[in-house]
C-alpha cells in the first residue's frame, strides 16, 4: 500500500491549493506556498510530490 503525503484542495475563489495531508498546510516547493493553483497544474504536481515523498521513504532518492 503506497502512503501519500500529498493532496488537493478546492479553494472558494475555484483555485487548487497542493497541501500536506499531516500537517493541512500548503505544501511549499523552493519556499512557495503552491497556492491559487489551476486544476490541471495542482494536480500533476500532487503527483510528483507525492512520487518523491515515496521515493525518499524507500531510500531511493539521493
Amino acid at each position: 500500500m503506497t502512503e501519500n503525503r500529498y493532496d488537493l484542495r478546492k479553494e472558494s475563489d475555484d483555485t487548487w491549493t497542493v497541501f500536506d495531508i499531516f500537517t493541512g498546510m500548503p505544501a511549499l516547493v523552493n519556499e512557495v506556498e503552491q497556492v491559487g493553483l489551476e486544476l490541471e497544474q495542482a494536480d500533476d504536481l500532487v503527483d510528483l510530490l507525492n512520487l518523491l515523498y515515496i521515493r525518499r521513504r524507500s531510500g531511493s532518492v539521493h
